[in-house]
């Protein structure tokens, strides 16, 4: 992490949350962008919101694989946030 001193070991739970808003803000990025081009078809904004957490589980995995674990808690989130944003996208579809 660049904003830590350099003689500053790697913090897991700070990266891990660091890196699941950088998910999280990534992501809003695309859906506020989607919002503004298409306000008519707002519908399909589910899939960008569970995008949105996908991404977020996805940063908390990088974080784990790049720096190491933050704990059991924020494993078990990774894989809820991940598989979370799953079921949103598919019932979405299959709610067509």
């Amino acid at each position: 992490m660049h904003f830590l001193p350099k003689e500053t070991p790697a913090q897991p739970v700070l990266d891990n949350l660091f890196r699941f808003l950088s998910g999280i803000y990534f992501s809003g990025g695309f859906v506020m962008a989607y919002a503004a081009l298409h306000v008519k078809d707002a519908g399909n904004v589910i899939y960008f919101l569970g995008l949105m957490v996908v991404f977020s589980g996805i940063g908390r995995l990088y974080s784990r694989l790049k720096v190491g674990s933050a704990g059991k808690y924020f494993d078990s989130m990774m894989i809820v946030e991940i598989l979370l944003g799953l079921a949103i996208i598919i019932l979405k579809w299959l709610g067509k």
